[in-house]
């Protein structure tokens, strides 16, 4: 996956562009396969089936010169994982999914992750069989979640699931509902409370980093790592991506969290107040 720089491009432009590489691809056994356009931003992000990145770069600069900012190698199920199916149109864009009017997708995307408090602890005190039927609850809790607000799971951790959401509402939201059918497990189950940690963050999916939304991740990994239990804490990106949405947020100010030169403003969900409703 590679990324170009070209504010001020159109959707029109980055078609164009598009179609040129798929002129020009089979001479080096190069396949574009489809593209992300962020027109607000000036970046678009093609997804490419290329022997090496040389290959891919020499497509781009016979078919039109846009030569990209930065390419990286990424795993063909593990982009499907972040991205889901990658619907496009005509021109290669891809679409949001369930889009009625076709809206193209720029491929920001939510990463969010959970985690179980003290599940080492929970393996002690409870053993191997009850710890297992504890992770159970919480797999099922979180993946009917996901299901109903839009989530795709990326991965199992062991202690917790990592998903990605086109919507940044959808997440919160969904880290919402998990919380809350946790609390409703809580109070049917006194003797066994099961509690979670909950982070998020969204960004691009080509960054400084040279991971598949590798600055994204860790971001909303070290949040999730940095939440008190029952906590849902989220990037500064979130909350202004959730503007208007009828979501409520406690400015937490800047945080100084292991991996971050630079302290990082955070916010935490109050999902005690918050009717939870659905994208």
């Amino acid at each position: 996956m590679d990324i170009h720089e070209i504010y001020g491009a159109t959707s029109e432009d980055v078609a164009k562009a598009h179609a040129k590489d798929i002129e020009t691809q089979r001479k080096y056994g190069v396949d574009y396969r489809k593209y992300w356009f962020n027109e607000k931003c000036g970046k678009a992000f093609c997804l490419v089936h290329a022997p090496n990145a040389e290959a891919a770069i020499r497509v781009h600069r016979e078919a039109h010169g846009l030569i990209a900012t930065k390419i990286i190698e990424v795993q063909p199920e593990f982009a499907d994982a972040f991205f889901g199916a990658a619907v496009t149109d005509d021109a290669g864009s891809v679409i949001i999914p369930g889009s009625s009017t076709n809206e193209r997708d720029s491929g920001i995307r939510t990463i969010l992750f959970t985690d179980i408090v003290e599940s080492t602890t929970l393996t002690q005190s409870l053993g191997d069989e009850a710890a297992l039927t504890m992770l159970g609850v919480h797999d099922t809790i979180v993946r009917d979640a996901l299901s109903a607000l839009g989530g795709r799971e990326v991965k199992h951790t062991g202690d917790g699931i990592m998903a990605s959401f086109v919507s940044a509402a959808g997440a919160v939201r969904c880290a919402i509902q998990i919380q809350r059918d946790l609390d409703k497990h809580a109070q049917a189950n006194p003797e066994r409370p099961l509690k979670v940690r909950v982070g998020a963050a969204a960004g691009e999916p080509v960054e400084q980093h040279n991971d598949l939304f590798g600055s994204t991740v860790q971001l909303a990994a070290r949040l999730c790592a940095h939440a008190q239990p029952e906590q849902i804490l989220v990037s500064n990106a979130i909350a202004e991506l959730c503007i208007g949405k009828g979501l409520l947020f406690e400015d937490l100010g800047e945080l100084a969290l292991k991996g971050f030169g630079q302290p990082v403003r955070a916010h935490a969900v109050a999902w005690a107040s918050i009717r939870c409703q659905q994208a």
